[in-house]
């Protein structure tokens, strides 16, 4: 009998923000034999003080392709505009037809507390739309059929590790990127608009080192990886069986579950 596959979805906000905050775990979960899939809900509208916007639309679009093609991941098209992204019928529906069409197993996400409303919106359609994945009186456009494998959703720690209010955000769990982090700079190189703007805005390589030392700090943070990327893992209830943790399952010993986090939640 064939091995069943195994599918991750990494959906965000903005071209850059896999790169910035996720695809070292992605890069290990494909190192894993997992099929990945990037998807950023908005298309960069907004990240240029150069261009119009049809043009860093198409530049941004482009960036994005290289880095998935690096992953040998599968790139899904953006919905709306930067600051577009709502939580409304909408999008919800055509967010939903994405996570059935791609029927994933585990979907990686932005935290629901973070400096701007895009990630948060994205957030909260991409929960809603796994939650309804096997709804069958929800519609979805274009129409999909319904699925009902289970489907943990992980959430990525904010951008600058802390909530719009300034408070630390705590992970939950710690993967071990260190191997992949050649990988990530990579990735993230290919967003050449934003490097370009960022180092000229901030210095040389700003861009590229301000990733690498998030990664560190998060690794600081785990207490035994040099680099890493934090994970808060979402409520059983809706999704799967409790304790359902593919990403722990399936990276074995290069995740780490805080052991305090978990006590913590009672």
């Amino acid at each position: 009998m064939a091995k069943a596959k195994r599918v991750v979805l990494a959906a965000v906000a903005h071209p850059d923000d896999i790169e910035f905050m996720m695809a070292g775990t992605l890069w290990r979960l494909k190192e894993a034999g997992c099929e990945v899939h990037l998807w950023n809900l908005a298309n960069g509208s907004c990240g240029t003080a150069a261009h119009d916007r049809d043009e860093i639309v198409r530049i941004r679009r482009k960036e994005a392709c290289d880095a998935a093609k690096l992953i040998g991941g599968t790139m899904h098209e953006p919905l709306c505009d930067d600051l577009a992204v709502f939580y409304d019928a909408r999008l919800l529906a055509a967010a939903a037809a994405v996570v059935r069409r791609v029927d994933p197993d585990l979907v990686l996400t932005h935290s629901p507390q973070d400096y701007m409303e895009d990630h948060q919106n994205v957030c909260r359609l991409l929960v809603t739309a796994a939650f309804a994945r096997g709804m069958r009186n929800f519609p979805t456009q274009p129409p999909a059929p319904p699925t009902g494998k289970p489907a943990a959703v992980y959430h990525a720690l904010p951008h600058g590790l802390r909530d719009g209010l300034r408070r630390r955000v705590r992970a939950g769990q710690y993967v071990d990127i260190a191997p992949a982090l050649s990988k990530k700079r990579e990735m993230l190189a290919c967003h050449r608009s934003q490097k370009e703007w960022l180092d000229k805005s901030q210095g040389m390589d700003a861009y590229l080192n301000e990733m690498e030392a998030l990664s560190a700090e998060v690794g600081k943070q785990s207490g035994r990886f040099a680099f890493a990327e934090g994970w808060r893992r979402h409520s059983h209830l809706g999704f799967g069986p409790e304790g359902y943790d593919p990403l722990a399952e399936w990276l074995g010993p290069a995740c780490w579950v805080d052991p305090e986090y978990e006590k913590d939640l009672g």
